[in-house]
């Protein structure tokens, strides 16, 4: 799987359980739902319980403070969506809009993650927004 795509299920893992405790769950479950009954339709109704099972649970945790298993949902659902990219590859646009329609100015999704690797004398300046360099 390309690093873009694993990155969309992850953002959409944590963005997904995020708005399941929020207004937005009835559209999300909806959402989810449909995705799901387009690309994998023999696994829609188990995704359906899986989702109100995780909202529960998220809810929960969301009552207690607990970062833990809000953080293991967020893996669940991010494992879910890596398997569902992987099958059906052309679901990522679709989820991509989906995302879009459910948190349109993306609040709710995870910070930007950056990876780089260098070797020898190379430098690396990666920055999540400006990025001001005065070194030759």
């Amino acid at each position: 799987m390309d690093p873009e795509t694993a990155l969309l299920a992850q953002s959409a893992g944590v963005t997904l359980v995020t708005l399941m405790t929020t207004d937005a769950w009835n559209r999300t479950r909806e959402g989810v739902t449909r995705l799901w009954q387009r690309t994998q339709p023999h696994r829609a109704e188990a995704v359906a319980a899986q989702l109100t099972a995780t909202r529960e649970d998220a809810l929960a945790a969301g009552e207690t403070g607990d970062q833990e298993t809000l953080g293991e949902l967020h893996a669940e659902w991010q494992a879910r969506l890596r398997r569902l990219l992987a099958a059906r590859p052309g679901a990522a646009a679709e989820l991509r809009g989906l995302l879009d329609e459910l948190d349109p100015g993306g609040a709710s999704r995870s910070a930007i993650t950056q990876h780089a690797s260098a070797s020898g004398n190379a430098r690396i300046y990666q920055a999540g927004r400006d990025q001001h360099n005065t070194q030759r």
